[in-house]
């Protein structure tokens, strides 16, 4: 079924044990707020051992080598798993390895695809969110080194990360803020660097995504990714990335919702027979299978594109909004439908439907929201029309 490779199938497979296994664990993190540190180590241990880790990165920096369709694969599977216990199957910038210099490979991008270090990204601000060229983070030349300063919001794993990814535009000479956007390498802890607090949000995971604030930051020249302005670059590539990624996680998660769903359906008997025989449920039953098929199909077909023409970045662009935009609101439908009928068993935080219920709000919003998908894909269609996007 959807014309996949032996290899395919292989990395499929292995990633649908791998999240089978993690599964069970599910309920103890939403009830403890996630898991306990060696647990989580053993979690990401198995994921290397697997070959489900860094499958991103080329082969000669210790990766998995993966197409773009056997990545898909995998984070769908990881998808399956609530309380983000998948993201143990991690995958490191692959844009990184393209820019990275001898010294910032060295330091950080090779012990990052062995899982020995971990990145987070310090982009988006208080007033800027999909809009990144709108942040207000600035950096200062000085000297061997350059100074930082910016408050960063939803710095996504900062609490289990080693390092950051800080992308601050370049104050000049007299001190006025240019457009020249450039992104850093940060260790973390470093002086300057603190916590201004740390929200509760809506999911229940171990991975926090607090305020930071960076003042007066010093780090080396060395510590200065890619070229001079190129800052935007990478950001661009990290979200069309992403976007795919997050359309294959919400896949997952809706086929897990209607593989849980319908057993229940079958299997909850109400008037004397089983309520997936009731009209009403049956149809929300159907709805749900069918829209993940357009959904995955939609998914494998991007990532297949981008494998057959990884040069055609306008096209990659927008047909990875489509998959993030069509996926991620499928997957919240579909969430809706699954607690509809678990009925009162839906509302329980220890059903699989009410923690998706949550968990998946924010795909329609983080890596550039809905909205922003559509202008995205807007642009693009009026600009190039329709027999370039479909």
């Amino acid at each position: 079924m959807y014309g996949l490779s032996a290899a395919d199938e292989d990395f499929q497979a292995r990633a649908r044990a791998f999240a089978d296994e993690l599964v069970p664990f599910e309920v103890e993190a939403e009830l403890s707020g996630g898991l306990p540190e060696d647990v989580t180590a053993a979690h990401k241990k198995r994921a290397i051992e697997l070959g489900l880790f860094a499958t991103n990165m080329p082969r000669e920096l210790g990766g998995g080598g993966a197409t773009t369709l056997q990545q898909v694969l995998v984070q769908e599977q990881v998808g399956r798993v609530t309380n983000a216990l998948g993201w143990v199957a991690a995958t490191p910038p692959s844009w990184f390895a393209l820019v990275a210099t001898d010294d910032q490979a060295e330091r950080y991008l090779r012990p990052t695809v062995r899982g020995e270090r971990e990145e987070c990204y310090a982009i988006t601000e208080e007033g800027a969110g999909t809009d990144v060229d709108a942040i207000e983070a600035t950096a200062r030349r000085d000297g061997d080194e350059w100074l930082l300063n910016g408050v960063k919001w939803h710095v996504t794993t900062f609490n289990t990360a080693d390092y950051c990814f800080f992308q601050a535009k370049k104050t000049g000479a007299a001190g006025a803020v240019t457009d020249e956007h450039l992104l850093f390498l940060v260790d973390l802890p470093s002086p300057g660097v603190s916590v201004v607090r740390t929200p509760a949000y809506t999911h229940t995971i171990s991975h926090h995504h607090p305020i930071v604030a960076f003042a007066d930051v010093r780090v080396p020249a060395a510590n200065l990714v890619g070229a001079a302005g190129d800052g935007m670059l990478y950001s661009r590539e990290w979200f069309r990335f992403e976007r795919l990624m997050v359309a294959a996680r919400c896949a997952g998660a809706a086929e897990r919702l209607v593989a849980e769903m319908s057993a229940f359906a079958a299997a909850r008997v109400s008037g004397g027979v089983p309520i997936a025989s009731h009209g009403l449920v049956a149809g929300m039953l159907a709805d749900s299978v069918t829209e993940l098929f357009a959904a995955r199909a939609l998914l494998y077909e991007t990532a297949r594109g981008i494998d057959a023409s990884p040069s055609d970045l306008r096209t990659a662009h927008a047909q990875c909004s489509m998959a993030k935009l069509y996926c991620s609101e499928m997957a919240g439908r579909v969430a809706d439908r699954a607690v509809q009928v678990f009925g009162g068993r839906g509302y329980m935080r220890e059903n699989v439907a009410e923690r998706f219920f949550r968990e998946l709000r924010v795909e329609r919003i983080w890596e550039g929201t809905s909205e922003i998908q559509r202008m995205i894909i807007a642009r693009q269609l009026t600009a190039r029309g329709v027999r370039s996007l479909a």
